[in-house]
């Protein structure tokens, strides 16, 4: 008989009692994520897939010398945004606050995270379209290098992360990212920087996927960028570059969002 009572429990009062009772164990206040706005007791440190990776292949490089990537708080147990992301949702929640909300600005969000995609589309002052050349469900099948699909300037916000390093011309995308702008636009370009490197390394040479951890840290990565050859490819592409650190966040804000003080944004405009 009891086993028939609970069949017939909606599922709604059944996940009701259970976010009632059953609290996640990462709830807490030492920290908050500003993508999901969650207070949580703890990030979660980088998975054991990269540090298994990096030992097998001999990574070449020292993963404690990236400028923007918090090892141990990672990511958000509620919503799985890396702390990169939750780094863009901070300075979107305070730059959308300038923006004319009686218009719509275009928004192109490149490879986009669902999660962080979400953030960005509650603002109903924003028009999304999410871009990609290979993954499915994305409003626009974009190969960046060759962004035919969009008129100059008519994107008013782009988000371009974690994406060069994969281009093999990453020069000509860049000059892409320019071309759709418009004038008085931004956009958010971030890749994986080695504060060690004094110029951008690459080498079309390495191509095996044992060879590209070793040396650019992924299978599918194609170059390591330098901080100054970074941002040396920005400005030729014709982008004023503005790199925002704890200095403009403040070191508590940093703290509180679990973002590591070696952060720094890439900000860029037209």
């Amino acid at each position: 008989m009891i086993n028939v009572v609970k069949r017939f429990v909606p599922e709604a009062v059944k996940k009701y009692y259970k976010k009632m009772f059953f609290k996640p164990s990462y709830l807490g206040d030492k920290y908050f994520c500003p993508v999901c706005k969650t207070a949580v007791a703890y990030f979660q440190r980088l998975s054991d897939y990269y540090f298994e990776r990096f030992d097998k292949h001999q990574f070449i490089h020292s993963i404690f010398a990236m400028e923007t990537f918090n090892i141990l708080n990672h990511s958000c147990p509620a919503c799985g945004v890396s702390d990169r992301d939750r780094l863009y949702a901070l300075y979107f929640t305070n730059r959308f606050n300038t923006l004319d909300k009686s218009k719509k600005h275009t928004f192109i969000d490149f490879a986009p995270e669902p999660s962080l995609g979400m953030f960005i589309k509650s603002h109903s002052f924003l028009e999304y379209r999410s871009a990609d050349l290979f993954m499915e469900e994305v409003n626009d099948r974009v190969d960046i290098a060759d962004m035919t699909v969009y008129e100059d300037n008519s994107a008013d916000i782009f988000l371009c992360s974690h994406i060069l390093e994969h281009v093999e011309n990453d020069r000509k995308a860049t000059c892409e990212l320019y071309r759709i702008l418009k004038g008085g636009g931004f956009g958010i370009v971030m890749a994986p920087i080695l504060l060690t490197l004094k110029e951008v390394y690459e080498n079309p040479r390495i191509t095996s996927e044992a060879d590209r951890w070793k040396h650019f840290g992924q299978n599918d990565h194609v170059r390591m960028y330098s901080k100054e050859g970074f941002v040396s490819r920005l400005g030729d592409a014709g982008f004023k570059v503005y790199q925002l650190g704890i200095d403009y966040f403040g070191a508590d804000v940093f703290e509180r969002h679990g973002i590591h003080p070696r952060s720094v944004l890439y900000v860029v405009e037209k």
